[in-house]
């Protein structure tokens, strides 16, 4: 379906023949960009549509809402409409940006197959909400958690990807008795404070506009670090985990420009023994839309396996 502009729409047989050049350009510099929007703002809620029909059918996940113990907290999840008992139960925390439906399209199907699925929209995010002044990883970990135990998991894998493995590791923290294991994907955790500032000083832009981008250029540089193939589409790290969670795989695209592979390996070495790193080629920060399923066969291997660290891999 074409793009709607001034070219194709009539101004009627009623408008005056007076109408000037100038007045036309005008038209043309005001009306074009804005049926565009609308145009783009149908298109963004009719794949938003799709998707929440993919998920309740081929997934067979239910949409909920949990209310937090505060009373100002509601946390949307995707949850399995049966649980199975013979599968294990994978929460799904999702990276900053959309929610875990657009951030999981091409993961949530293949995984549900295996898994019985959770994953909630992040606080702030899609459609999660709350009046409390907090933004902090371990408020967002406390919710997630809360709405497990409402939900009556009391015993799951967490799988993360960047901003969302913050919230992992405070999860971990909080709750080592509810996280059987972690799978974690280009999260720079484990940073020096001094490492974070040089980072972003690489970046040559302010984190909040690269975060949160308000023009076209800053949003094609927030893609083109994210996705490789863009042209194809205070002195300590933050927390330890070593005495928190068993085991954790670590996933990592080679040519991550958020979070250089250099930050994996960095934290492959913090963790130790407990955790392995498995580096996806051709593949830059966004691993869950660039190398799908690459990064599902790992999640699968890893954790459906009762042996995978005692294999060479």
């Amino acid at each position: 379906m074409a793009v709607p502009t001034m070219d194709t729409l009539s101004l009627g047989k009623s408008a005056p023949r007076c109408v000037s050049i100038t007045t036309k350009i005008i038209l043309h510099s005001i009306l074009n960009p804005l049926l565009k929007i609308q145009w783009f703002a149908f298109l963004f809620s009719f794949i938003d549509a799709i998707l929440a029909v993919y998920f309740r059918t081929i997934c067979k996940l239910s949409s909920c809402t949990v209310v937090m113990d505060d009373e100002q907290t509601s946390m949307h999840f995707w949850a399995p409409k049966r649980r199975d008992p013979r599968k294990p139960n994978l929460l799904m925390i999702h990276g900053y940006g959309g929610d875990s439906k657009w951030q999981f399209m091409y993961q949530a199907g293949p995984l549900s197959q295996s898994f019985n699925l959770y994953a909630p929209d992040l606080v702030f995010f899609g459609k999660s909400y709350s009046t409390r002044p907090d933004r902090t990883t371990a408020f967002q970990a406390k919710c997630v958690a809360q709405g497990m135990e409402q939900l009556g998991v009391g015993r799951y894998s967490v799988y993360s990807i960047s901003y969302g493995g913050y919230v992992a590791y405070s999860m971990a923290e909080m709750n080592p008795e509810s996280v059987e294991k972690m799978v974690i994907v280009s999260s720079g955790i484990a940073l020096t404070e001094e490492q974070k500032a040089e980072h972003l000083g690489k970046l040559e832009k302010d984190v909040v506009d690269l975060l949160v981008p308000q023009k076209a250029e800053d949003l094609r540089l927030l893609l083109n670090l994210s996705i490789h193939k863009y042209d194809r589409f205070k002195g300590y790290p933050d927390i330890f985990l070593q005495g928190f969670i068993d085991e954790t795989l670590l996933v990592w695209g080679d040519s991550d420009k958020v979070f250089p592979l250099v930050f994996g390996q960095q934290l492959q070495r913090h963790l130790g023994s407990k955790a392995k790193l498995k580096i996806l080629k051709d593949t830059g920060h966004a691993s869950n839309m660039e190398s799908a399923h690459l990064l599902n066969d790992c999640m699968k291997e890893f954790l459906l396996s009762k042996s995978y660290f005692s294999k060479e891999n």
